[in-house]
């Protein structure tokens, strides 16, 4: 008899709960993945592609990213326009981790 458990990924929340600035964002992102290489970790878009796509400082391990409260991101501005929808084109885009928004 072959049993199926599936594949269970761990999940990581991020509260995105009362972010003001992506700085504060970044912190809670370190905080709650406790990434090894954190120290090293950019802080910014570009550092997190490279962190959950290759591999690089703030890679969370093997986990699926669920960003709680995402819709609190939308006051964000990036130079190129929101802050969340660029985190979510990077997670669109992404092959190796998975990531997920909930808002409210």
């Amino acid at each position: 008899m072959n049993f199926d458990f599936g594949n269970t990924m761990r999940e990581i929340v991020v509260d995105c709960s009362d972010i003001r600035s992506p700085d504060e964002f970044w912190r809670r992102y370190l905080d709650a993945t406790k990434p090894e290489g954190a120290s090293m970790f950019g802080r910014n878009l570009d550092a997190f592609w490279d962190a959950i796509e290759g591999g690089g400082p703030g890679w969370p391990g093997e986990v699926t990213l669920i960003f709680s409260h995402s819709d609190q991101l939308s006051k964000l501005r990036t130079p190129d326009g929101s802050f969340l929808d660029a985190l979510k084109k990077i997670a669109n885009d992404a092959t190796e981790i998975s990531v997920k928004f909930i808002d409210g």
